[in-house]
């Protein structure tokens, strides 16, 4: 891997080469190609799909098979998949290799949702390295007998306090193949609450020795806090996931902080108007109805800010049709 100085700076995961280091995480309900064209459009360096079930992909489900396509403007970017048989995993695969322009293959080994870890999927691979070894390993022979793109990995710390195997997770997803690691740095049992601890992201980072890159995840979620971040721990890079949920514009903001020290926050317009541009390509791709039901949550938080917004956002989440939210915001588009 290539040194270098400023804290925003290339990244390259096997043959694949970003020009930055700012990432959005997959995140369900959120990661969708609408607003990954935002994130972007905003300074995203890269952007991984929502998680995709290996088993309903491998099984025709075309509802698992939309979660794939790319972002219009998206040149470059990641399909995670999910699943606890490896056979099912390299499947799965094979099939987001032929039917998607994807430039990596993602393996979610850090989802702590009940009925992933059911599955034998996400979390539950942290606590059983030998199965996570024989998951990437069997992606990355599919992959690579198909394709140069990479295969990487996102884990967790551990199960709970008294299993903390991140150690024995990265040494089985680099002996498997994988080409970067991602720790979100809370153990399965802490879910997303409690403080992520970055000094395990920095012994992953001493541990991995550059052998491969390793991204950060976990309370990096303001442009001050990514900073910290790759301060602190030494990461390649920061995976943006929660903070980023209804906020293209982090991207942004982070990437004037890391190169200046400063950064300018978007006007309510501006934001809204983002918005709104999300809310027309969701339209096109789930039709109306379902569009504005999804686009309920993310438009509270693209309202964040307005004067008497609690009672706006009341609206909002009634809010059925296009115009409903014109209406709703007519007097801040102006």
């Amino acid at each position: 891997m290539q040194e270098h100085n400023s804290l925003y700076h290339p990244v390259q995961i096997g043959k694949l080469k970003l020009n930055g280091n700012l990432f959005l995480a997959p995140i369900a309900g959120y990661s969708d190609r609408a607003f990954r064209s935002l994130c972007l459009e905003y300074g995203a360096s890269y952007c991984t799909t929502e998680m995709v079930s290996a088993e309903a992909l491998t099984r025709g489900s075309k509802k698992t098979e939309s979660l794939m396509l790319p972002a219009p403007n998206e040149k470059a970017y990641a399909v995670q998949i999910f699943g606890g048989v490896p056979e099912v995993m390299a499947n799965a695969a094979e099939l987001v290799l032929e039917r998607t322009p994807c430039t990596s293959i993602d393996i979610n080994g850090g989802c702590p949702v009940p009925k992933i870890i059911k599955s034998g999927a996400g979390s539950s691979l942290t606590k059983d390295p030998d199965l996570l070894y024989r998951i990437v390993k069997a992606v990355k022979e599919r992959v690579s007998s198909k394709s140069n793109i990479p295969v990487t990995i996102k884990i967790r710390s551990g199960w709970d306090q008294s299993h903390i195997t991140w150690k024995e997770a990265a040494e089985a997803s680099i002996s498997a193949g994988a080409d970067a690691i991602t720790i979100h740095a809370r153990t399965k049992q802490q879910g997303y609450e409690g403080k992520a601890d970055w000094n395990i992201q920095k012994q992953l980072v001493d541990f991995v020795a550059k052998r491969i890159p390793v991204f950060g995840s976990g309370d990096a979620n303001t442009p001050e806090t990514a900073k910290a971040m790759l301060e602190q721990t030494g990461c390649d890079g920061v995976m943006f996931a929660r903070g980023a949920m209804g906020d293209p514009f982090l991207f942004r903001r982070t990437r004037s902080y890391l190169l200046t020290g400063t950064y300018e926050k978007e006007s309510i317009q501006e934001r809204l108007k983002a918005g709104f541009r999300e809310l027309n390509v969701n339209v096109k791709d789930r039709g109306e109805k379902a569009a504005c039901c999804l686009m309920r949550k993310k438009f509270c938080a693209y309202s964040s800010g307005i004067q008497g917004g609690a009672k706006l956002r009341q609206s909002v989440v009634q809010a059925s049709s296009v115009q409903d939210y014109k209406d709703i915001f007519s007097a801040y588009l102006e």
